[in-house]
């Protein structure tokens, strides 16, 4: 019901932009600058764990791209879906570009847990990642969404927990579904996630994915991630 009536009040209620709240725009421009101005980078946390795939951010997690996460994420502006969706792809094309890897675009969502998702009223990640793949599908790229990765245990709350507690906390946490391994060895796998901070969650599903695929005869399946916003700190602008 929560998810619902959210659709429904964001037909009928005044448009403001996610970032500032300005109002009759659902993004204003300077909003949109700080979200899709920056060209897409490799991101390293500090310290960098070990298994994290190569990452790709969009955008730094700063200011407006922070506040249009946020009300995406927390207080529900489903709106925000799809110019996050767009920067999510941008990423996406960063972390796996054209002529790179066989088959389809694979974009794995890092699941959220069920209190989570029930809390929110809807699971952010999924439904940026199906804007991101209608984004690339317009853009003439093969693409899919596999929502396949589960928790297999309960996980802590992360806030408040260093990068090495993270790790411990998320380590064994996730499992591939019945039947997604067969999916996951029919193309590009980049998995995909708002915001990355230690990496841990990261780390986690690439462990998962390897672990549930296995090497094949050309070694194990290409896992690269995505992500909207990451730390300024962790951007290596100069270096890509």
């Amino acid at each position: 019901m929560r998810a619902w009536w959210r659709e429904i009040t964001g037909l009928v209620l005044p448009v403001a932009c996610g970032g500032c709240g300005s109002p009759r725009t659902p993004l204003c421009k300077d909003c949109g600058r700080a979200l899709y101005g920056t060209w897409p980078c490799r991101v390293r946390p500090v310290p960098e764990p070990a298994g994290l795939p190569a990452v790709y951010a969009a955008a730094p997690y700063e200011d407006a791209v922070r506040a249009v996460l946020l009300a995406h994420k927390e207080r529900g502006a489903l709106g925000m879906a799809g110019p996050l969706g767009c920067a999510l792809a941008g990423a996406v094309r960063a972390a796996a570009p054209p002529g790179t890897g066989v088959g389809p675009l694979l974009l794995v969502p890092v699941p959220s847990t069920r209190r989570t998702v029930g809390a929110r009223g809807h699971d952010a990640v999924r439904r940026i990642a199906l804007a991101a793949a209608g984004e690339l599908r317009r853009a003439g790229r093969q693409c899919r969404v596999l929502p396949v990765l589960r928790q297999r245990r309960v996980v802590a709350d992360q806030a408040g927990l260093g990068a090495r507690q993270r790790l411990v906390n998320l380590s064994g946490a996730l499992e591939v579904a019945v039947g997604g391994a067969r999916l996951l060895a029919g193309g590009r796998v980049v998995l995909v996630d708002d915001l990355m901070t230690t990496g841990a969650s990261l780390v986690e599903a690439a462990r998962a994915v390897r672990a549930a695929t296995g090497p094949g005869i050309s070694g194990f399946v290409q896992v690269s991630a995505a992500v909207i916003a990451a730390p300024a700190l962790s951007f290596e602008i100069n270096r890509n």
